[in-house]
């Protein structure tokens, strides 16, 4: 499930694999035993639906109902970096209402969009309930999520268990972008209803590039890491913003040709290389990421005074050395704040050499907390490069916009300054 969620006013995008959940006590949680799957949409022969008599009854009949005791609270469409909108809600019952043996809830729902209401789109959802004591207490929450274009939207929604005891809810929502940015293409077309993508490292569909002129070939050095640096573990949520940054690069029409370099500056090493590929391969990325291990120690790392400068220093200077010169280089990543600097003696005689722009995509879901530079910051600035705070959607959207101009601008002032000395 994705989850929308704003934490001083910025949208934080949370991934969590699990779809439901048993609340005790207010503080223990068992999983339900269920497979962690989103929403399935419902499809029939012919693009007809088909639905119980019963279930379709109560979904038409727009009256609440709690012969199964829950309270609905539905959540405001959010959007993601991925430009998606993410909604969904979150239902709690009772732990008395379930007691007994093992149960199963069915959850089904019905998003239509208002200027679509002959085309609703059906989700259905399963939910195995394991036994429960009589006397237990507290509540069980669930929670569902689905992904919407932008309209106007009337949610149908009901959950019944084995003894046809149903739960009933409706409600409205909205999911538009604001005037200001209008001109953000987003991932799903207006007045659709798509299930919440789980995966992060899918592979993207085909882009159309661009024909008029020569693709642009890009190199993109990555560090995936978390946040907070002393975090043990790289979250979904650090994850997917940092994929999510990678999908707006890889989709940008101007761009033909992408080296990509992923690398975790805790552990001190490149995870993923992939060079001059027509597209990225994000399922082979996605592995690679999975290997990262923050919570484990390194003896041979800790022993080494300023080891994590040395790696940056010597990964800047592999990558600007290298004998492909693309027509940009892009650094993406959270701050990397450490104790020595990289020194700027060692990086100046690669600046001479640079003849392409150099961007740094900060990755900062909470800018004031860390207003300081970072080590990248202050590489970049030896190149003359230009940095983008992303801490909102729209920013990385208008960045990006950004950089391809300044690319193109580059690459012709390149290649009309190599005519003329011709």
């Amino acid at each position: 499930m994705i989850v929308g969620d704003r934490t001083g006013g910025e949208v934080m995008i949370r991934w969590v694999r699990m779809l439901a959940a048993l609340t005790l006590a207010g503080s223990l949680t068992l999983l339900l035993s269920t497979p962690a799957v989103a929403q399935s949409p419902l499809s029939g022969s012919g693009g007809v639906v088909r639905i119980i008599n019963t279930d379709m009854a109560v979904l038409e009949a727009q009256d609440v109902r709690k012969d199964l005791p829950c309270t609905v609270t539905p959540g405001k469409p959010v959007l993601g970096f991925d430009l998606r909108f993410h909604t969904g809600y979150d239902v709690t019952i009772p732990l008395r209402d379930l007691a007994g043996s093992e149960n199963q809830l069915t959850i089904l729902f019905r998003v239509t969009q208002e200027n679509r209401k002959d085309e609703p789109a059906y989700f259905v959802q399963h939910v195995r309930v394991p036994s429960i004591d009589e006397d237990a207490k507290g509540d069980a929450t669930l929670s569902g999520s689905i992904d919407l274009g932008e309209g106007s939207y009337h949610v149908d929604w009901l959950m019944r268990d084995r003894s046809e005891r149903v739960c009933s809810f409706y409600w409205d929502t909205e999911a538009f972008l604001p005037p200001k940015d209008k001109q953000i293409a987003l991932a799903i077309p207006p007045g659709l209803a798509q299930p919440a993508e789980f995966e992060q490292f899918n592979e993207d569909p085909p882009v159309e590039r661009a024909q008029s002129t020569q693709p642009l070939n890009v190199k993109v050095l990555v560090n995936f890491a978390p946040q907070n640096a002393e975090s043990p573990t790289l979250r979904p949520l650090d994850t997917a913003a940092l994929v999510s940054i990678l999908r707006r690069i890889s989709r940008e029409p101007q761009f033909g040709k992408f080296s990509v370099v992923a690398f975790n500056i805790q552990e001190q090493r490149v995870l993923y290389r992939q060079t001059s590929a027509d597209k990225i391969d994000f399922p082979a990325l996605g592995e690679a990421i999975h290997s990262i291990k923050l919570g484990t120690v390194d003896l041979k790392r800790l022993a080494k005074k300023n080891g994590d400068t040395e790696f940056l220093t010597d990964l800047i200077k592999t990558e600007m050395g290298a004998e492909d010169r693309p027509d940009a280089l892009i650094f993406a990543g959270p701050k990397i704040m450490l104790d020595e600097a990289v020194a700027q003696d060692t990086l100046k005689p690669f600046s001479a050499d640079v003849d392409y722009p150099v961007f740094y995509m900060n990755y900062n879901l909470n800018p004031q907390a860390v207003p300081w530079k970072d080590s990248i910051s202050r590489a970049v600035k030896i190149f003359k490069g230009t940095e983008y705070t992303i801490t909102k959607p729209r920013d990385l959207w208008f960045a990006v916009s950004e950089m391809v101009s300044r690319i193109i601008k580059s690459k012709h002032g390149r290649n009309t300054s190599q005519a003329s000395s011709q």
